[in-house]
Order: structure tokens, then C-alpha cells, then sequence
């Protein structure tokens, strides 16, 4: 198993992986898939066997999103809707 980056690296970095975006937004890893398979979170993979990278800052402003909504008893479909509707904007 890998080492852990320090919360501070890992706060000042571009791209984080999965798991450090986990740690940072107290989201369970599982949860975060999800999102990633529903498109509702983007990702950089430069190829198949790497680790898929997320750009920090733009996904955990879209996690905050996502919870928020949630919180208001959208479902994840309603909040897919609402991401692609608020974006064309």
C-alpha cells in the first residue's frame, strides 16, 4: 500500500486522487465512484493503468453541491439535471 500525503500536500495540490478527495470532503470513497460513474465529478487519466486525477479545488466545489442538494431531497438524477442545467449558464 502506498504512503499518505500530509493533509498540507495534499490541501496546496492541483490534482488529488479518489481517496485523497475522500479524506478532504469526508465523502466515503464508494460515494465518490458513484459520482464518478454518474458524471457528476470529473477526472484526468493520461492512461489506462494510472490513477485517475481530480482537479481539487473544481471538485470539491462540486461535492459541496452535490451535498447540498441532497440535503434538499433532490435525488442524484434531479442533481445531475440541476449540474447540467447550471452549467450552460
Amino acid at each position: 500500500m502506498g504512503r499518505r500525503r500530509p493533509l498540507d500536500d495534499i490541501l496546496q495540490s492541483e490534482y488529488v486522487s479518489i481517496g485523497e478527495l475522500a479524506r478532504i470532503t469526508d465523502s466515503r470513497y464508494s460515494t465518490l465512484k458513484y459520482y464518478t460513474e454518474a458524471n457528476l465529478i470529473t477526472f484526468e487519466q493520461q492512461d489506462e493503468n494510472l490513477t485517475r486525477r481530480y482537479p481539487r479545488e473544481a471538485s470539491v466545489q462540486r461535492i459541496e453541491t452535490i451535498k447540498r442538494l441532497k440535503k434538499s431531497g433532490m435525488s442524484i438524477s434531479e442533481i445531475s439535471d440541476w449540474i447540467i442545467n447550471n452549467e450552460k449558464r
